[in-house]
């Protein structure tokens, strides 16, 4: 996984393990799980209460944490025999989630 300290100051602490990430033992995202075939952003902040939640709530969230950006599942075309035309015929098989493909940026807490 990529790494970005988007400002100078102290930043949450977190774990990566496997295709999860976890923050300061409370909130655990477990990336695959949000791979799509476009991009993918996450916000992560601390509401009023101190409390981490995942989004941007308008009223709610406060301070940015932590922003996950997860790119575009990637496709591998395999042969599938031939179309009605006797063209070859492929089909798309996702490869497997890369964990390293995905960029963190933290940002200092307040």
């Amino acid at each position: 996984m990529k790494i970005i300290e988007k400002n100078e100051g102290k930043k949450i602490d977190y774990t990566i393990t496997e295709n999860k990430i976890t923050f300061a033992d409370e909130l655990m995202l477990n990336l695959k799980k949000y791979e799509r075939d476009d991009p993918n952003h996450i916000d992560v902040c601390l509401d009023r209460f101190g409390n981490l939640v995942s989004g941007v709530i308008p009223g709610v969230a406060e301070v940015y944490v932590a922003q996950i950006d997860i790119p575009a599942r990637e496709y591998d075309f395999i042969a599938d025999g031939v179309d009605e035309n006797g063209e070859p015929k492929e089909v798309p098989m996702p490869l497997p989630f890369d964990m390293e493909k995905c960029t963190l940026t933290l940002w200092a807490l307040k």
